[in-house]
Formats: C-alpha cells, sequence, structure tokens
C-alpha cells in the first residue's frame, strides 16, 4: 500500500457490488479487476468488491484481486452479514467466508427497522443486536477493520428511532469504526437526512457514514446533507449504477467535496484524471456513457445560446461554475440557429480556424448556419459537418477529395425472403474517373462499401476509418406524405472520433451527404491535400 488516504474522512466506492445490481450489468471477474485498477488510480480510500462466499465470481476476484492489483490508494472492502440467528459468529460460514477472502476491511451488513429484524430475520430485537455486536468484535478479534451498513435505517428510524439508534450502538460499542446509515428505498430528501444525521451523532457518539439511493433524484444532495450534519463516510458508486435508478454518483460528490467544500479526499492531481475515469469506467460495462452527466458529461461545459456565447468570449466563468478543465473536461461551443456571432467565432477557435475579427465572414457563417439548420441540419451533434462549412466559408471553397458523376443503390427482395443490397459509385477522383459497386448488410453499408472500393487504392488513408454509428430521425412532413430525413453518422480512424450530418427526403440521399462528409473530415484530420 503506497498511498493511504487521511482517514478522517472516507471516500468509499461501492461499484463492484451494489452499482453491479444495476439492470443491463453484468461483470466478469474480469471486468471487475478492471474497474478496481480505475478506481484505485482515481485514488478512493475504499473498494468494495463484492460478497465473498455468496457467488463464485465474487470469491474469485478476492483471490485474485489480492495478488494481480498492487493497489495504491485503496483498501479492499469484502461485503457480507453478521452471523445467522443462534450461530456463533465463529462458527458461520459466511462470517469465513470474508475472513477468507483476505481483503483487510470487512463492511457488514444488518437490520436496523425493527419490522425487517421481526418479518424477514424472524428473530428477536435483542437477538439482532446481539448478532451485530458478537460479529463486529469477532471480526475486530481477527485483526480486520470493520464498517456496518445499517440497512433500512431511515424508514426504521421513523417507524422505531429508539430500536434504530440501538443498533448504530451496538456496533459503535464492539468496536465498528463507522455505522453506515442507509437510505436503502431512496426516499428521503436532504432536510431529513441533515437532521437525522445529527440526532444520531449526538445520542450514540458513533462515527457515521451515509449511503443513498438515487429513487427521489436526491442521491448526491442526500450524501452532502449527511456531510454536513457531520457524517465523515460516504458511499457512492461510479456514474450512479446501481439498482432501480441508482445510488449516489461518486463523481459529482467527489467534485463537489473538493471543490466546493475544500475538502481534499483524493491525492493530488487526481480530481482532473475524472472524465477520463467515469468515460472509462462506462466502457468497461458497456453503458454509454451520459452525456449530461454533472461534471464528466460532454455537455457538462457545452453552449449553445448566443447570449452565453457572448459572455463566455469575455469571460468562461460567467456561464461555467467551474473550470472545465479542473475536473479533465473541457468546454464546447455547440453551433446551431440559436447560434450568434460569439458561439461561431468561439467555436471557430476551438477548432483552429483562425476568423481574424472578419465581422462579415462570421455574419455569413451565422446565416448560412441557420439557413441549414432550417433545413432540417443540426450541427450541435455533427462538429465535423460544422468545420467542414466553416472552413468552405474561410477557404473561399468546399474542400473536396473527389467529384460524384451518380450513385445508385438497389434492394432485391427475394423470394425465400431474404435481401441483397447492392450499390454502385460513379466518382472523379485526381482526375480518374472511378466506377466501383460492392454489396452491404443494408443500402446504407452498400454504399459505403463501393467508396471505399473506389478510393482506398487513390486515398489509403481510408481504410483506417470505419463507421461506429449511425442515426435517422424523420423531421416533420412537408408534401402530404413526403417527409425529411436526418442522418448522422459517427466515425473514427482509431485516433478520434467525428460526427457528420446529411439531410434529404429520403434516408439514402441523407446518409450519402453524411458519407461524403465524414470521408472528407477523415481526409482532412489525415492531413491530405484536396484534389477537387
Amino acid at each position: 500500500m503506497k498511498d493511504l488516504p487521511d482517514d478522517s474522512f472516507h471516500v468509499f466506492d461501492t461499484t463492484l457490488r451494489d452499482g453491479a445490481q444495476r439492470e443491463g450489468i453484468t461483470l466478469t471477474v474480469a471486468d471487475k479487476l478492471t474497474i478496481a485498477r480505475h478506481l484505485d488510480d482515481f485514488g478512493v480510500g475504499f473498494i468494495e468488491g463484492g460478497w465473498p462466499g455468496a457467488n463464485p465470481r465474487d470469491t474469485e476476484f478476492f483471490a485474485r484481486a489480492g495478488t494481480e492489483i498492487d493497489f495504491k490508494h485503496a483498501q479492499l472492502v469484502a461485503f457480507g452479514a453478521t452471523r445467522k440467528a443462534g450461530v456463533r459468529a465463529e462458527d458461520d460460514p459466511q462470517v469465513g467466508a470474508l475472513l477468507d477472502s483476505g481483503a483487510p476491511v470487512i463492511t457488514l451488513v444488518a437490520k436496523s427497522h425493527d419490522r425487517h429484524v421481526e418479518l424477514a430475520l424472524r428473530t428477536t430485537l435483542e437477538e439482532n443486536l446481539a448478532m451485530v455486536r458478537d460479529t463486529v468484535a469477532y471480526l475486530r478479534a481477527q485483526g480486520r477493520r470493520v464498517f456496518l451498513d445499517c440497512e433500512h435505517f431511515f424508514d426504521g428510524y421513523r417507524a422505531n428511532p429508539g430500536y434504530a439508534k440501538q443498533v448504530v450502538a451496538a456496533a459503535h460499542e464492539a468496536g465498528a469504526e463507522v455505522v453506515i446509515l442507509c437510505d436503502t428505498n431512496g426516499g428521503m430528501l436532504p432536510g431529513q437526512i441533515d437532521a437525522v444525521v445529527r440526532t444520531v451523532i449526538a445520542d450514540t457518539g458513533a462515527r457515521l457514514g451515509i449511503h443513498a439511493q438515487d429513487d427521489t433524484g436526491c442521491a448526491v444532495a442526500n450524501t452532502l446533507a449527511a456531510v454536513d450534519a457531520g457524517a465523515t463516510h460516504v458511499q457512492c458508486t461510479a456514474n450512479g449504477y446501481g439498482e432501480r435508478v441508482g445510488n449516489a454518483n461518486l463523481f459529482p460528490v467527489v467534485a463537489a467535496l473538493e471543490l466546493k467544500y475544500g475538502r481534499r479526499v483524493l491525492p493530488p492531481g487526481a480530481l482532473e484524471e475524472m472524465t477520463r475515469i467515469s468515460h472509462a469506467i462506462a466502457e468497461v460495462v458497456n453503458l454509454t456513457p451520459s452525456t449530461h452527466q454533472p461534471y464528466v458529461g460532454v455537455s457538462a461545459f457545452a453552449h449553445k445560446a448566443g447570449l452565453h456565447a457572448s459572455a463566455i468570449k469575455v469571460d468562461p466563468d460567467l456561464y461555467q461554475h467551474i473550470d472545465p478543465e479542473r475536473v479533465g473536461n473541457t468546454m464546447r461551443m455547440l453551433v446551431s440557429d440559436m447560434a450568434g456571432r460569439a458561439s461561431i467565432e468561439l467555436k471557430g477557435r476551438e477548432l483552429g480556424i483562425d476568423l481574424g475579427g472578419d465581422r462579415a465572414l462570421v455574419g455569413r457563417v451565422v446565416e448560412r448556419v441557420k439557413e441549414r439548420e432550417l433545413a432540417g441540419y443540426s450541427y450541435e451533434a455533427a462538429d465535423a459537418s460544422f468545420e467542414l462549412l466553416l472552413r468552405a466559408e474561410v477557404e473561399g471553397r468546399a474542400r473536396r477529395y473527389f467529384r460524384v458523376e451518380s450513385w445508385r443503390a438497389i434492394v432485391e427482395d427475394r423470394p425465400d425472403g431474404t435481401h441483397a443490397n447492392e450499390a454502385t459509385v460513379k466518382i472523379w477522383a485526381k482526375g480518374e474517373r472511378i466506377v466501383a459497386t460492392a454489396e452491404g448488410n443494408g443500402p446504407v453499408n452498400a454504399l459505403d462499401r463501393a467508396l471505399r472500393v473506389g478510393l482506398e487504392r487513390i486515398y489509403p488513408q481510408l481504410a483506417k476509418m470505419e463507421l461506429v454509428d449511425y442515426k435517422v430521425r424523420i423531421l416533420e412532413g412537408k408534401h402530404g406524405t413526403e417527409s425529411t430525413t436526418r442522418v448522422l453518422v459517427s466515425t473514427t480512424d482509431g485516433q478520434g472520433e467525428w460526427s457528420t450530418v446529411g439531410v434529404a427526403e429520403n434516408v439514402i440521399a441523407a446518409s450519402w451527404q453524411a458519407l461524403d462528409d465524414a470521408y472528407a473530415y477523415g481526409l482532412l484530420r489525415a492531413g491530405v491535400e484536396p484534389q477537387e
């Protein structure tokens, strides 16, 4: 262990246990090891790895984590229950599994709601207190740090505050370092959390933590309210993953503690890695990163309104609560029909295009954008298409790497129910007329392949490019049953990703426009000079 955090405040992550209960998330042992490394890099103090003995995957994770991960900041935590009613702690197999995990820290879960004790555990209130005392004391005697989660604490406190506090006191007196109050149903509000935490601290003297679910949309606020009331241990999950609607999100909680409260809870420089860590974990769990997540979402510091852009041009702090670089994010200017001159100038600066204070040029771009958006284009979602439009105005001509003579896509419906998709393109590039045909699993895929067949010999850079996303939206109808179609295409070259847009009265024509821009922008990125 190279850099243990200050023990006066705990950032405790439970992504690998509670976060993994989110619908749509299934973690392999390899996934859990990868996420644990990311969390340790981020600098959390504790990583709850799962429930050893409850399933083979968690048991294997603890066996491997101890030897395969060189933890620099975090301590590994095993989760489990107090002893069963009527069984000695040292004789309970699941308590033994917690010790066998080798984890230096153990979090026990205990019932703190009297009805849960009687109906779920089917034991007496006094036996439940003995289960807490015995298990905590036994694990402490084995040299383990022990935390205790009071499940359903706030609901239990509402029903029987005296008993809920007895559970806290029993754990504290038996040696639990922290007793965590859990809003298991996620139904509490910040003011209620504040009042209860203050009372429980005053009445028990225990060190308290908070575990908040997000069913009211208040998990982060509830966590911070508990801190205001004296809690010094916060349990969170990366990106707010968790059962039902999720848990308190690790990233806004940590950012608030560091940037708003001035409390150092991460190693120096770690906060600047937050956006990268958030997105990396999202990739491991195979969920698209939330674009509108506070602090780390790609839209967290994106500005669209012309009024905002005018102010940001003077001082970015006028419409941003922090400098995005402090959390590893960046400011983005969105170009749309709401854009004004300031938006275009700032976007040009972001793209590295010097507009030279040319008011007439900027004015033309503003009008061009508004005209195109009226026709159905969306440049806030297609930065690459906007950059091509902007460069065309600045340079006085569009960047063209090939000229289209014609293209055709055919879909053949066969008697056996299958379909054949074929496309033919006739193009000119570097003075050469090229005719290329290809098949695909759809007409757009066939067009993409035909273009590649025709152009990769002349532009070998295209071989590195790959379409990674394709979205179609039908816009409002205009002439009876006719409608306008907008297509957004995302492309990567392995080093970066860009989006382009096409609009037409049919999906194939709109797709062709988006593909045309995608190739042009990719070749621009590759440093290829236009030939047409």
